[in-house]
């Protein structure tokens, strides 16, 4: 046995959009530790795209929008590994719509802004109602966040709030499961990344850029750091983290101060006022 104890174990991913993507580089994780891989997506035509990348693979489709496919969703789970057969899942999904641009937060439409909350917070509790049958008594649910350096960055808009939103989330669902299993809830507070998802983000480039310069290594964030704790949460080995976001981008919050950062700024300010 190995340390992690995945082999065998069955698991629900959803949200895999390429393989960029910090729920492709859970499963592909997952599946090299020996574990059995449920994959769910948004659309046919995502599944589609991913085809190529799938192959053999179980993939359904479920629009997190719609509660009857989340139903429906649990329906065919329950047809692959029976009642209290999965042994946990991945909440790894996100909308915003910038489709007009960059707003200041106080401008955010309520039609986007409760379209975010829908499908990258309120869809979790949804999908943890639905699947509650199923999962194991001891099973592990772990989404993906965002590091709280990052709540208030112009460019996240208002999928910030709805990230804390998110979170907020995690620790209600572990309190809530807690009166008849031990079925846990943790989040992934991630640093920025680059996947395909945060291109569309307007201004992300430079955020990412200035990141990498904050953290200690001086050394970006990469996707599979961010898988690697999922899968350590997903397993029995962290079986007393329960409720938490765990912060993961190598150290970026605790360096505001770092010597060449600052000199960098400064002389950036001294160009701009000559």
């Amino acid at each position: 046995m190995n340390f992690l104890n995945l082999n065998e174990k069955t698991f629900l991913v959803a949200g895999v959009a390429n393989k960029k993507s910090v729920a492709f580089a859970i499963v592909r994780t997952l599946e090299e530790a020996g574990a059995r891989v449920i994959y769910s997506v948004r659309s046919e035509e995502r599944r589609q795209s991913l085809e190529n990348l799938l192959v053999g693979k179980t993939v359904f489709v479920c629009d997190v929008e719609d509660p009857a496919q989340i139903t429906n969703l649990a329906a065919k789970v329950v047809d692959c590994c029976g009642s209290g057969g999965l042994s946990g899942f991945v909440h790894s999904m996100a909308f915003a719509n910038f489709s007009e641009g960059l707003k200041p937060f106080h401008e955010t439409r309520r039609e986007d802004f409760l379209q975010s909350v829908s499908i990258s917070a309120f869809s979790l509790v949804e999908m943890a109602n639905a699947l509650k049958p199923i999962l194991a008594k001891d099973a592990s649910v772990v989404t993906i966040g965002i590091s709280s350096t990052l709540v208030t960055a112009e460019n996240y808009g208002y999928l910030s709030p709805v990230k804390s939103t998110l979170e907020g989330c995690v620790r209600n669902l572990a309190k809530s499961f807690s009166k008849d299993s031990e079925v846990r809830f943790n989040a992934v507070n991630s640093g920025p990344l680059k996947t395909s998802a945060s291109a569309g983000i307007p201004g992300y480039l430079e955020n990412y850029l200035y990141a990498e310069k904050l953290t200690f290594r001086k050394r970006a964030l990469k996707t599979q750091e961010v898988a690697d704790t999922a899968i350590f949460l997903l397993s029995e080995r962290s079986s007393g983290i329960n409720g938490q976001g765990i912060t993961v981008n190598a150290g970026m919050d605790l360096n505001y101060f770092d010597k060449e950062v600052i000199r960098q700024a400064m002389r950036l300010e001294e160009n701009e006022n000559h």
